[in-house]
């Protein structure tokens, strides 16, 4: 028996969704100290954008969620982000490190 329909294909859980670049500011417990952080993600809204601050404080420097300390999360504009996951989703870039083009010379 053959299958002519075509074929299904699986998408993640974020495909098809429009992203948003957020800027998270707070501290976090760093040993004895509270260490400031200021840190771009790309997320669907505001609550998966906390999520995915939280988790990468967790991963990154083992500290639980309850020393994670998020005081602003805001939506920015993705061009006034330096964060390369921010750059490379929306492929927006300052071009910093690029040179102007000289003028040729005759």
């Amino acid at each position: 028996m053959r299958n002519d329909s075509p074929a299904s294909v699986k998408s993640g859980p974020y495909l098809g969704r429009a992203m948003k670049a957020f800027r998270a500011t707070g501290s976090f417990r760093a040993g004895k100290r509270d260490q400031p952080y200021s840190v771009d993600v790309v997320a669907a809204n505001k609550d998966d954008a906390m999520e995915r601050v939280l988790s990468n404080f967790g991963s990154r420097h083992r500290v639980t969620r309850r020393f994670v300390v998020i005081d602003d999360l805001s939506e920015i504009d993705p061009s006034e982000s330096t964060a390369p996951r921010v750059i490379a989703h929306f492929g927006t870039s300052s071009d910093y490190r690029r040179t102007k083009p000289k003028a040729e010379e005759e």
